[in-house]
């Protein structure tokens, strides 16, 4: 009997690594990198009006962790629902999806400029 309790106990236990809790995820395009480690990313939302059905653009902001401070504005980023980080940060930076054209033109100047 106590053996198949330690089985089912591993078992349980081995369950939440394999299969982890599914984050929302939400892309959007960074509109502020003023403070440190933390950009804002705004999310448009296309949603039906409930009586007219007409569809509708809504905006959001979201108060993201940005580690390395790679992101900029102008860029199409992935963020990640996260633990609360601070007053309004619940999210976290995933990747870059797509850097804007502005940026390219800061990094190329930049590396002109040490060159």
């Amino acid at each position: 009997m106590s053996e198949e309790n330690a089985g089912t106990v591993a078992t349980s236990a081995a369950a939440p690594t394999e299969k982890q809790a599914r984050r929302n995820e939400k892309v959007g395009q960074v509109v502020s990198t003023k403070m440190q480690k933390t950009i804002v990313v705004e999310i448009e939302m296309r949603k039906a009006h409930p009586k007219y059905k007409r569809v509708m653009k809504t905006n959001k902001k979201f108060y993201a962790h940005d580690e390395q401070n790679s992101a900029r504005v102008g860029d199409m980023v992935r963020i990640r629902e996260t633990r609360p980080l601070s007053k309004l940060k619940r999210w976290q930076l995933e990747e870059i999806v797509r850097r804007s054209a502005l940026a390219q033109a800061e990094d190329a100047a930049a590396a002109a400029k040490l060159a």
